[in-house]
């Protein structure tokens, strides 16, 4: 079976058009089967494949030359959801005229429109966003969710667990991935109301594709004690741009302690290929693509400053969520634990 074609928002993120078609580009020199639906103003589509000759005959152009500002709020986008090369990427998919659709664009624009064209699949209360984060290990953590949803009840944490482990089936491989709930302490009696009545309903739970392992404490995110981890979008956010904020601060040290003095540059010399290896670990490039679980279609978000490795990275993994049909992954997973007994707020 071949795989469908990927909706590309060419005009979203803050280098625009040369990158996404780079990005894209890139993807498809590592994998060749790609077909992409590029979205956005066509002649500027047109110069930027002038570079690879490769894309012509895989890529098909959408004109659109209306864009969603990187500021826009998202009511004001979902008006011109028609209109806008996001929306229009969106609803490529929506149609069946694509598969997954990737922007680098304003992320609250577009989980409103993924949540408003493809809706929220039967079973779940609410999308959220997850994204890969690197670890000691070999394998990344799955974290959700990631700022869709700033207040969430222990229903939507247990669907939440449920959604981020079908996910990181796909990425690690583990049949049962380890999952923990983001928490202030590890003790049962820490946290609010919603995050222990979400661990016990967890610890009961029977059908479970995952082992769940109790609570765990931000600053062991990124050890590979787990391969899932679960909380609401409020503190994920934060959390994730802390995560963020430290591996560019740890870099910026590095750059400023090895150029001090000759001594530190000759010593950089020395240790190059592991401050090498280290720049490539915390580079968010290489761990690009944010995925907005539960809806019913496959919506990737690529980080709004991502270069075009970053991008093909974007690409990547949508392309691996339709291969491995996440969709029906959380369906039939969904099914087997009911979540019946929380009720919604």
């Amino acid at each position: 079976m071949s795989l469908p074609r990927i909706a590309v928002d060419a005009m979203g993120g803050d280098e625009g058009v040369q990158v996404m078609i780079e990005g894209a580009a890139l993807a498809r020199r590592r994998h060749d089967k790609f077909k992409f639906l590029l979205v956005g103003d066509e002649a500027r589509i047109k110069t930027a494949l002038e570079g690879h000759p490769g894309m012509a005959g895989a890529s098909e152009i959408l004109h659109c030359d209306d864009v969603v500002g990187g500021d826009e709020l998202p009511s004001r986008a979902l008006r011109r959801a028609k209109t806008t090369s996001m929306g229009l990427a969106v609803n490529a998919v929506k149609q069946g005229d694509a598969g997954a659709a990737v922007s680098a664009g304003n992320t609250g624009a577009l989980m409103a429109m993924s949540k408003l064209s493809l809706r929220t699949m039967p079973g779940l209360d609410r999308p959220a966003l997850a994204a890969l984060l690197p670890t000691l290990t070999d394998d990344d953590v799955v974290m959700l969710d990631l700022g869709a949803n700033r207040e969430c009840d222990a229903r939507n944490l247990v669907q939440f667990a449920i959604m981020g482990a079908a996910y990181s089936r796909i990425v690690t491989g583990r049949e049962r991935p380890r999952t923990r709930l983001l928490n202030i302490g590890t003790e049962e009696t820490k946290g609010t109301e919603d995050i222990q009545a979400a661990a016990e309903a967890l610890r009961a739970a029977t059908g479970l594709a995952m082992d769940f392992e109790g609570y765990l404490e931000a600053d062991k995110i990124n050890r590979g004690e787990c391969d899932v981890v679960v909380c609401d979008g409020f503190s994920g956010n934060i959390a994730l741009k802390a995560i963020e904020g430290a591996a560019r601060f740890v870099t910026d040290l590095l750059r400023t302690a090895f150029t001090s003095s000759f001594r530190s540059k000759v010593g950089f010399l020395v240790s190059r290929p592991a401050t090498e290896l280290l720049r490539h670990h915390l580079d968010p490039n290489n761990h690009n693509g944010a995925v907005f679980l539960g809806l019913n279609g496959v919506v990737v978000k690529s980080h709004g400053s991502a270069n075009a490795k970053g991008v093909a990275n974007a690409v990547e993994v949508a392309a691996r969520l339709l291969e491995d049909d996440i969709t029906n992954r959380i369906k039939r997973d969904l099914a087997a634990v009911g979540t019946d007994g929380l009720a919604a707020k």
